[in-house]
């Protein structure tokens, strides 16, 4: 049975989004037999269209330009027919296939570069820390424009992804345009292999616990525990910040462990809902779901404390599924008070189907609900503290979010609605410089300054700092929102039931 997450950077930052949110995802193996494929197949076969499937192959391998492999078609065939469905169920050829479970174990041979797109090339997002581009001298917003002897023009990222990869000790070449060079630098690269570090944390003033997640992978919950025991070992928390902002899910058992870790034994975490009964079902904080018979209870480590800590998440625009399924969890049972900006929306569970030939269907097979039985599919978690990514608020603008994409699946339980905040930031915009301002707002966030996450210049964090305390933490404006207030103050101390005070 294979548990997998889709493999992302973490660096979901501005409008990243339009690439991650048509892929990320809560993924949950249902353990489909035998039994339960036969169970899907219909007991009639739409015979017409098949023929005109069959026509349409005969008359390509007789009239095309060129000739095409039969395997060819009819994995173009297959493609197209699950992709059409929705943005995150696709065909996974065998080597998309290792590509998925790399990513989810959080290793893998590379050269350690988190890339988007940019003018149709790649873009050096950032390189990771103590890897082999870091140590090259790959920078912040290099332009790739040749892997080896191949142009970078046009490829697709995931294809530029798979050049990059490869075993360790093999090397690779990389021409780069960097702002400031007039000509092209040359860098030869040697893979390494890639650890992916996705729980991080460190303690702030006054007691305060940063715990950072940027990915749910196979072992982000061990690796949880041992961030939270290191913690702990400077003395007993006053508060907890867990941030979640961009990151764009995972696997599913991660995300049930995590929320485990804060919640009491066997508490409703979250419940799906699809066709097959092995769709329709609840998870709880309970080994059973999140160590899926993987050893000993690695949540019974813990420190006693970590239960009752006075906490406050922090979220995003890149905040998608598991890590909503978190906020949305922790949220409806007032175990901390969320802060941030609307969340992703991805509420729906895709299941690997591995198939014979190596290769696998990534499918939508349910919809997932919070505690409470909130559907965030479209919508998203709203924050009981909205509070912009920066203090004017414009670096939120224009975030992509599912229901933005194509063909999303609808909520269904609420309409879907726009996000108040954005339009209101939105409309600033365009009155301070135009339309075009506005879309230069929204065009070009590689203009303005990164924000470090976890850092004293971290607008978020400070405001969350300020709730810890007690003290007014900075909203959007109350002319800007309706019904938002420029400064509120916590009426209780957040993981204690408390909620904000109007």
């Amino acid at each position: 049975m294979l548990h997998f997450g889709v493999p992302m950077t973490p660096t979901l930052k501005k409008f990243g989004l339009v690439a991650a949110g048509a892929v990320a995802g809560v993924l949950v193996s249902v353990g489909l037999s035998a039994v339960a494929q036969r169970d899907s197949r219909p007991n009639n076969l739409p015979l017409d269209e098949l023929r005109q499937f069959s026509d349409v192959f005969g008359a390509i391998k007789s009239y095309y330009v060129e000739p095409v492999e039969d395997k060819k078609l009819i994995e173009e065939a297959i493609s197209g027919m699950v992709s059409g469905l929705d943005p995150h169920s696709s065909y996974l050829d065998a080597d998309a296939f290792k590509e998925l479970q790399a990513g989810t174990q959080g290793e893998f041979g590379g050269l350690g570069i988190e890339v988007g797109s940019e003018d149709g090339f790649v873009k050096v997002v950032s390189p990771i820390e103590d890897t082999p581009a870091a140590r090259a001298g790959i920078k912040s917003g290099d332009l790739i424009i040749k892997i080896d002897d191949k142009s970078t023009k046009g490829l697709q990222l995931n294809d530029a992804v798979k050049l990059m990869r490869g075993k360790p000790k093999s090397s690779v070449v990389l021409t780069v345009l960097r702002k400031g060079e007039v000509k092209p630098l040359v860098f030869t690269l040697v893979r390494d292999v890639i650890k992916v570090q996705s729980v991080r944390s460190k303690v702030l003033d006054n007691g305060v616990g940063y715990l950072r997640i940027t990915q749910f992978q196979e072992h982000t919950v061990e690796n949880m525990v041992k961030q939270l025991q290191g913690l702990y070992k400077e003395g007993p928390l006053k508060s907890l910040i867990l941030d979640l902002r961009n990151d764009p899910g995972g696997v599913l058992h991660g995300a049930v462990g995590v929320t485990a870790a804060f919640l009491p034994a066997r508490t409703l975490v979250v419940s799906t809902d699809g066709r097959t009964q092995d769709a329709q079902r609840k998870y709880l904080a309970d080994p059973a779901d999140y160590l899926r018979g993987r050893g000993e209870d690695v949540l019974s480590k813990l420190p006693a404390g970590v239960k009752t800590v006075p906490m406050v998440v922090l979220v995003n625009g890149g905040s998608a599924s598991a890590s909503e399924i978190v906020a949305g969890a922790l949220q409806d049972h007032k175990r901390a008070q969320v802060l941030g900006t609307q969340t992703f929306g991805k509420g729906s569970v895709q299941t690997i189907l591995p198939l014979g030939n190596s290769a696998a269907v990534k499918l939508t097979t349910a919809r997932y609900f919070t505690p409470s039985g909130r559907s965030i599919q479209a919508k998203g978690v709203t924050p009981d503290w909205i509070v912009e990514e920066t203090a004017d608020g414009e670096s939120n603008v224009g975030r992509m979010r599912e229901s933005d994409l194509r063909r999303h699946l609808s909520n269904p339980k609420e309409p879907e609605e726009a996000d108040p905040v954005q339009e209101k930031v939105l409309e600033r915009a365009v009155e301070r410089g135009g339309v075009k301002g506005a879309e230069k707002v929204i065009a070009n966030p590689a203009e303005r300054k990164p924000i470090e996450f976890g850092s004293t210049e971290d607008f978020q964090l400070q405001q969350a700092l300020n709730l810890l305390r007690g003290q007014p933490v900075q909203t959007l404006k109350k002319d800007e929102v309706a019904g938002a207030e420029s400064t509120k103050v916590s009426a209780k101390v957040p993981g204690k039931a408390g909620a904000p005070a109007n």
